[in-house]
């Protein structure tokens, strides 16, 4: 890819590899001076401080592409001078919304696979299931917001229709919503600052039904309290919480572990993480590659 972006007529690079191997073309493409319009939330996670260090260098802006994300960021258009009190991301809540843990630990994958909302890859449906997805989205947040942890929230929205709000420091809240329907983002990206028709129906508010909201339940979905762990106690963590996540999604995915195994696995490599925060790439792939190695080992004992 770092050849293919210094060709002139790309002025954008959309970036929506799955997981960690999306850091390098990213990387690539904002040394190239490209607009990254972002849908590979990891990058991010896993490298939040170069990412966003190197795109201020190069003069790159990051147009986020995840509905949540892009929700926000037009949410905030106009409001630049307002001080905004608080970011609140919507979830679904998965297929298993209502589930206990105990109901969890026995479901099977092809239950997980099932969103109700969205059509999505394998790694990204898993990690909605399991509420990690809705995790690394409160890293990314902070990220792309600099905003700390007390000021980012997650509110269940089983309909899907409202992708986020934020709060503003005179108490309003400011809400985007829409068909759940991922070509909006991603025109929304490509157009900016513009609004580009991307054959997508107008939502219909007065046949759409009631809208609730709700608290998400932490004890049945620890993986969200495991990525709000590693905010603010700098850069090892996340990346040990990523890779941890990837191998064990993986290994969900192969029938190798149990759904509930796949936060067990992530909270013990959050907590024998013990490496320097990396403040390379090159000491980032390091401690990538090394949790990963360890974790695939952990796996093969269970």
């Amino acid at each position: 890819i770092a050849q293919v972006v210094q060709s002139e007529p790309i002025d954008m690079v959309l970036t929506a590899m799955v997981g960690y191997a999306g850091l390098k073309p990213t990387i690539a493409a904002i040394k190239a001076g490209k607009a990254i319009a972002l849908a590979n939330k990891e990058t991010l996670v896993v490298a939040g401080e170069l990412i966003t260090a190197l795109a201020v260098e190069h003069k790159v802006p990051i147009l986020p592409v995840d509905s949540e994300h892009s929700a926000i960021f037009q949410c905030l258009a106009g409001e630049w001078e307002n001080p905004v009190e608080k970011i609140l991301l919507t979830a679904s809540g998965g297929p298993f919304r209502t589930k206990t843990m105990e109901e969890l630990a026995v479901v099977t994958k092809a239950q997980a696979l099932k969103h109700p909302n969205w059509s999505m890859g394998a790694k990204i449906t898993i990690d909605s299931a399991s509420m990690m997805n809705k995790g690394l989205e409160i890293i990314e947040a902070h990220h792309l917001y600099g905003l700390p942890l007390e000021r980012i929230g997650v509110l269940v929205h089983p309909q899907s229709l409202v992708h986020s709000l934020v709060e503003f420091e005179d108490g309003s809240l400011m809400a985007q919503a829409g068909t759940p329907d991922m070509r909006m983002p991603i025109a929304y990206c490509l157009a900016w600052p513009l609004c580009l028709d991307a054959g997508v129906p107008p939502l219909d508010l007065a046949r759409s039904g009631a809208l609730t909201f709700e608290e998400p339940d932490l004890h049945s979905f620890p993986c969200l309290e495991l990525a709000c762990r590693t905010i603010g106690k700098g850069s090892a963590l996340p990346v040990a919480l990523n890779a941890a996540n990837e191998v064990a999604v993986e290994a969900f995915l192969s029938g190798r572990i149990g759904f509930m195994d796949i936060p067990d696995i992530i909270g013990r490599a959050l907590d024998e993480c013990s490496a320097p925060d990396p403040a390379s790439l090159e000491a980032i792939e390091t401690l990538d590659h090394e949790t990963r190695l360890r974790v695939g080992l952990w796996i093969e004992k269970v």
